[in-house]
């Protein structure tokens, strides 16, 4: 047998971001990608509003990762927290009561006015465990959700997106009912938000008509639609279908795993709208991502169901008490560090700039935006609204957009058509500005490729 000194050990140094990237890729799988494709970035560390690359170069990160790290990188608070947490206790069983666990629900149940809290490890979890929850309560089985939606990478939380994503795992599981989004820039009815009448929620009144209301257990939305276009819905749509789920019985959930804690300057994206939701699902802002931690918060009617009913749903590491006590603190950093109010006053100048460049650049069709929650769609042509890139898919010239925005150490997500704008809450004007800057300077490059019929260089 081989002696211990001679056994390669994980714990020494690599020699370089090359290796590192190698040994991730030979040993490690990665999300929604092809395993023998190039070797994946190295991240070394980060500060606030940039982190660093295996090169020790420095990226102003312009999507929060994945639209989550919302205090920044290492903010020290955060990190204070969890050690502290971690020299008190690691774990406790989910049937254990434990103070940060105690801590998080109550607040969570004063920023949403709800009631309690069934701890999750992620969004996907949290998403699963609220149609399940709705299925209980109501004895219902039908979930009605959105085509452009995304709820999770599970079986049961991908079946009830409409992203394309889930078209390779389906069937997915049964009961799942989709209607049209309130898309206001590709109505699919023809409409204008001035001249419609809402069918983007008549539409779904029928679609329950048709399916039949005693057999709908709730309907399942996205607060602002995320990773399919972030879709900013009409003032008036939530009023309309929170009235329309009242008037059948059905559970409103809205998904606020990307949209909610502060992303657009408010605990969620539905109190713009002025309307309380039945379950609230979320992740991702909770713990800005310092701890894998999600969450499906529920009112005080569908609590009252569990007094007497069982709650058939489990996980292990439900209520994690190092999540929690990063969640705790992370929210107490938004109040007392003003990241909200900074969210609405940076949201409103990024809005004034977006639209600026909507007037300056051919290619930019729309832009939508809620808070420091936006996105550009692109076209290639303004009249015709063709996307510069399919749904679905990818075109030569957002590769080169993004490889001008790589270029530039501007971390940024795109996706199909579409280019997010979503830094940290941190960020400040001056990294705005430096951003959006060359988010210009790669506008002005696919205006040139349009003109010219070819990619960008």
């Amino acid at each position: 047998m081989t002696s211990t000194e001679e056994r390669p050990s994980v714990h020494e140094p690599v020699a370089s971001a090359h290796d590192i990237a190698q040994q991730n890729r030979d040993y490690t799988m990665f999300s929604w990608s092809v395993q023998g494709g190039p070797l994946p970035p190295v991240m070394t560390g980060g500060k606030g509003s940039h982190f660093y690359d295996g090169d020790g170069q420095s990226w102003l990160d312009f999507s929060s990762q994945l639209i989550n790290l919302n205090i920044g990188h290492q903010h020290p608070r955060m990190l204070e927290a969890i050690k502290k947490q971690v020299d008190t206790m690691c774990f406790a069983g989910p049937s254990f009561a434990t103070e940060p666990r105690g801590k998080l629900g109550q607040k969570l149940a004063e920023v949403t006015g709800l009631a309690k809290t069934f701890f999750t490890l992620g969004g996907s979890e949290a998403n699963e465990n609220a149609i399940k929850i709705a299925r209980l309560v109501t004895g219902r089985d039908k979930i009605i959700t959105r085509y452009r939606s995304y709820h999770g990478a599970t079986m049961g939380s991908m079946t009830a997106s409409g992203d394309p994503r889930r078209w390779p795992v389906e069937p997915g599981v049964p009961g799942v009912v989709r209607a049209f989004d309130p898309y206001c820039y590709r109505c699919p009815f023809g409409k204008t938000p001035d001249s419609c009448g809402r069918e983007c929620v008549s539409h779904i009144d029928e679609i329950i008509q048709m399916e039949g209301p005693d057999s709908i257990a709730a309907i399942l939305v996205e607060g602002i639609t995320g990773s399919n276009g972030l879709l900013v819905p009409p003032d008036d749509y939530y009023l309309k279908l929170r009235a329309l789920c009242d008037k059948y019985g059905i559970l409103l959930i809205t998904d606020e795993v990307m949209s909610g804690f502060g992303r657009t300057g408010k605990w969620l994206a539905t109190q713009h709208y002025g309307i309380k939701p039945d379950i609230v699902t979320c992740a991702k802002g909770l713990t800005s991502g310092y701890m894998p931690l999600g969450a499906c918060i529920v009112s005080q009617e569908v609590a009252d169901y569990f007094d007497t009913h069982m709650l058939w749903g489990g996980l292990t590491y439900s209520g994690h008490p190092v999540c929690c006590a990063a969640a705790v603190e992370n929210l107490a950093i938004y109040e007392d560090e003003g990241l909200f109010e900074n969210a609405l006053e940076l949201g409103a100048y990024l809005g004034q700039r977006l639209e600026a460049m909507k007037a300056r650049y051919a290619c930019v069709g729309d832009v939508r935006y809620k808070g420091l929650f936006s996105v550009l769609e692109l076209v290639k042509d303004k009249a015709t609204k063709e996307p510069l890139a399919p749904f679905g898919g990818t075109s030569p010239e957002m590769g080169q957009l993004a490889a001008h925005l790589r270029s530039k150490h501007v971390y940024a997500y795109s996706r199909f058509n579409f280019l997010w704008v979503c830094p940290p809450l941190v960020v400040t004007k001056e990294e705005l500005d430096a951003g959006l800057d060359v988010y210009e300077e790669a506008l002005a490059l696919i205006d040139q490729a349009i003109a010219g019929g070819v990619a960008a260089d």
